[in-house]
């Protein structure tokens, strides 16, 4: 059952998800079981709404790729995240890619 994952990262910068986004290169190579991914910054930090197949497909994907590449980028603390059952996804026609 596909899932909803909430992330949020209180201190993460625009350069530093950057950073971290460059080295995971996950918009040409892909997670095994990513859907969808959205994130946006606020006087907070970091936020993320992603969908995958499963919460195992996401931890997988963690442990592999993008724990690695945060160590790297020198991003301190931990975030915190929720996972939920995905009910229903919508694309709007014409949406896709990166922006």
């Amino acid at each position: 059952m596909a899932v909803v994952m909430s992330m949020q990262w209180a201190g993460v910068t625009p350069d530093q998800y950057d950073v971290v986004r460059d080295a995971v290169d996950w918009e040409q190579v892909p997670a095994a079981g990513g859907q969808v991914h959205v994130a946006w910054f606020d006087g907070e930090g970091l936020h993320v709404t992603d969908v995958w197949e499963s919460q195992q497909a996401f931890e997988s994907f963690l442990a592999e790729r993008l724990a690695p590449a945060v160590a790297k980028a020198g991003i301190a603390g931990a975030p915190q995240v929720a996972f939920a059952p995905l009910h229903r996804r919508f694309l709007a026609p014409g949406i896709g890619g990166a922006e």
